[in-house]
């Protein structure tokens, strides 16, 4: 186990099931990837344990429910080196954890349908590193924060088949004059985004 690098759980039963003994992974000291499949995992998991080089990790079908609530440790210190999240058909993901916003490494964040997503926060204008973010198929998510705006590295906004979404948050000042990712190009990337997925 301690030359582990790659974790990956998948459930193939209808139910998802309780994942237990998620403490065990602070003895890990390798682990760079974690893959969780049609899994329930229970409240405060990640912040009750230090994955200190994690890199990335993918929650698919899976029931996250305070899974990023801090418990014991904060999220920052429990993932303090996490670039990539991905969270895929999360039924009981209804408001985006803000907690994640605390990750200031993180580069790339994927958000795809979670059908019950209504809502991003504001604190995800603190993600001052994140190159990447796709809420792709939130058919309820109404609105983007406007301190999405503020992300100066972010180069790709994939907002596909998220129809309720009417506007876009405006360019704040500082971004538009950062080098690392001109907002033209951005905008031609999210034309041709809501183009190509018209119904």
């Amino acid at each position: 186990m301690e030359k582990l690098k790659v974790l990956i759980v998948q459930n193939y039963i209808f139910f998802p099931t309780k994942l237990h003994n998620f403490l065990l992974l602070g003895s890990v000291t390798k682990l760079k990837r974690i893959r969780l499949e049609h899994v329930s995992i229970p409240p405060f998991a990640v912040t009750s344990v230090k994955l200190e080089i994690l890199q990335k990790i993918t929650l698919y079908m899976c029931n996250i429910s305070q899974v990023f609530s801090t418990s014991t440790i904060l999220v920052s210190e429990s993932l303090p080196n996490i670039m990539e999240i991905n969270i895929e058909y999360s039924n009981d993901l209804t408001e985006f954890p803000v907690e994640i916003c605390l990750l200031t490494k993180l580069k790339k964040l994927s958000i795809i349908n979670c059908h019950n997503l209504i809502s991003l926060p504001n604190e995800i204008g603190k993600l001052v590193n994140l190159e990447v973010l796709r809420l792709v198929s939130c058919i309820e998510l109404l609105e983007l924060p406007n301190t999405i705006g503020g992300l100066c590295h972010l180069s790709i906004l994939d907002i596909s088949e998220c129809l309720e979404i009417e506007r876009l948050p405006e360019r704040d000042r500082r971004a538009a004059e950062s080098k690392a990712a001109p907002y033209d190009g951005l905008l031609k990337q999210l034309c041709f985004a809501i183009i190509n997925h018209e119904p």
